[in-house]
């Protein structure tokens, strides 16, 4: 991005710590003078059977997925407010607030939490002009999941996608480009799915009689 032309700098912070998060809005403020645009994209899930999980991998994921989006957008908001900027806020979310997942109930709850934070704040601050949206990405082929290096388990899980292949993350980057830009200055309080029809109920796909 600097090469390009653009100022871009990086701040590694602990986002389930409030006062990490406090230290890096700070940080942010004094390197680039404002925030303008905030994205909660940090995630992390465990595999357990639910009546199994330990109780503070639960926690973790809980505290890095919901806390930390809740802690980054009141800090987010704080800023907005203080200079009457119409800001924007975009939570990376998952079809799983919406399709349970089974071994994966941390993560899910997570997920379910973050609609319901997406919704109450674009409530609560339109009238001062802050939007808050968030996306609900499907099976995409990134790090957090561990078939995305395996080409077999990937056209597996294609099977179950209508549109037959997974999602890249240049196409969930430009459901966020898209959100945060002048083009959505109506839209606040909504979940994006980008899916490839993954929340479509695709096993109605193939026609079938009551």
């Amino acid at each position: 991005l600097n090469l390009l032309g653009a100022k871009a700098a990086i701040y590694q912070a602990d986002v389930a710590d409030n006062q990490q998060v406090k230290q890096m809005f700070d940080w942010a403020k004094r390197e680039f003078g404002a925030v303008d645009i905030l994205v909660n994209n940090a995630g992390i899930q465990t595999e357990s059977a639910s009546h199994t999980l330990d109780i503070d991998s639960f926690k973790q994921v809980i505290e890095t997925n919901l806390y930390g989006a809740y802690f980054c957008s009141a800090q987010a908001i704080q800023g907005f407010l203080e200079r009457e900027y119409a800001g924007v806020i975009i939570n990376v979310s998952s079809v799983h607030e919406v399709i349970p997942r089974p071994k994966y109930v941390s993560y899910a709850v997570s997920k379910g939490g973050m609609d319901s934070l997406t919704e109450t704040l674009a409530l609560e601050y339109a009238k001062q002009r802050i939007r808050v949206n968030a996306i609900g990405p499907g099976a995409t082929q990134t790090p957090i999941n561990d078939w995305s290096e395996h080409t077999d388990e990937m056209q597996e899980l294609a099977k179950h996608i209508p549109m037959g292949r997974v999602g890249l993350p240049e196409e969930m980057a430009a459901a966020v480009a898209f959100l945060v830009s002048d083009e959505a200055t109506y839209i606040t309080g909504q979940t994006l799915f980008i899916d490839g029809g993954l929340t479509l109920y695709p096993s109605f796909q193939t026609p079938w009689t009551s």
